[in-house]
């Protein structure tokens, strides 16, 4: 009897051992979970995607711009001066104190004034204005400006990330999110030179003169427009001065106060032959520039071009559309000689040509 009540007692000690170990190695099997054992592997949690860096490097920069002009009252029966105020934003390049926005900020300004984002607010005296690129240059005196990161060989391509930083409605620094989605846009002056970048990051009231940046918070772009059709709703087009030619502009307004351009007087388009078949795609060959219309004693007739002739290189380069061609033209010292080569009927011929300085109207 003492042996059989020996043996259950040896048996359930050995059944509750067996159950604990089973516990221990399959806690799961009970539907629950031992506090003494993981019931799995920990999830690593990835870091949320985040442009803090970005914009910590960039929007110390980004300044708010206010403008006061007098101006006389279209309503009142007698003439008399109200005072206007406008609202924009721009952007410290230099630690000497120059700042870029936009033209249509300060035009016809009496009285400029730049917020920073430490608290300052300082008085800004106007440098130089572009209408043509909708760009002005500011000036302000101060120690210890924080300056735009600024890359001299950046080339953003569409489809990038970029971040608008501005001042909307006077609702303070405020940062909006896109993408590139063109580069090279004409026709937002009246003259249609500047190549404008297009992306959908929003521009507000007050976003104009602003920064659009990457992802490395370095500058690609001053915010100048938004994309306008009377009467309808437009979401996702807006428009920003490239860096390069925004510092190329600020540069010439520092150094002579105004901005001068040189013209061949042509229009034309891209052909893939010299049948003058037009280019329709990017996959096409292209074979030249060819010229539907010559200006009367504009420089390229001086020179002896003639509408039909197909420009197949401008001092030894070759461009993708006529728009290209035009802006290396522009940005060519005025009374200087360009060799262009042409296609007429069949034959090959170089025509030094002396581009001119386009005047305003």
């Amino acid at each position: 009897m003492r042996k059989l009540l020996l043996f259950f007692i040896k048996s359930i000690a050995y059944g509750l051992a067996l159950a604990f170990l089973l516990l221990m190695l399959f806690p799961t099997l009970t539907g629950g979970s031992w506090p003494f054992w993981p019931t799995k592997v920990e999830e690593q949690v990835q870091a949320p995607v985040s442009y803090n860096r970005a914009v910590r490097r960039a929007a110390p920069a980004v300044v708010n711009v206010y403008t006061r002009s007098r101006i006389v009252d279209p309503r009142s029966l007698r003439p008399r001066t109200i005072e206007r105020q406008e609202l924009g934003s721009g952007v410290i390049m230099s630690a000497q104190g120059y700042i870029l926005t936009n033209y249509h900020v300060v035009y016809g300004a009496d009285h400029i004034e730049v917020a920073l984002q430490d608290g300052r607010v300082l008085e800004a005296v106007l440098i130089g204005q572009d209408e043509i690129s909708d760009l002005a240059v500011l000036y302000v005196q101060a120690d210890n400006l924080p300056v735009i990161p600024q890359d001299p060989e950046i080339e953003p391509q569409v489809g990038d990330l970029v971040l608008a930083i501005g001042n909307p409605l006077n609702l303070g620094q405020t940062i909006t999110q896109g993408i590139i989605s063109a580069n090279g846009n004409n026709g937002l002056s009246s003259r249609g030179y500047p190549d404008f970048m297009r992306m959908d990051a929003a521009i507000n009231k007050g976003n104009s003169g602003g920064a659009l940046v990457n992802s490395n918070g370095t500058l690609v772009g001053i915010n100048a427009a938004a994309f306008q059709v009377q009467n309808q709703d437009i979401q996702g087009i807006f428009f920003a001065v490239p860096y390069q030619l925004a510092r190329n502009i600020m540069n010439k307004l520092i150094q002579y106060g105004k901005v001068t351009r040189s013209y061949l007087g042509v229009s034309g388009q891209a052909v893939v032959n010299a049948a003058g078949d037009p280019l329709f795609s990017s996959g096409q060959a292209l074979y030249g520039l060819l010229l539907t219309d010559v200006t009367n004693g504009g420089p390229a007739a001086v020179a002896g071009l003639q509408a039909g002739d197909i420009i197949l290189e401008i001092a030894g380069i070759q461009f993708q559309g006529m728009q290209q061609a035009l802006n290396f033209i522009a940005e060519t010292a005025p009374d200087s000689e360009v060799v262009i080569t042409i296609d007429r009927n069949g034959q090959r011929l170089t025509i030094p040509t002396v581009v001119r300085e386009q005047l305003r109207r």
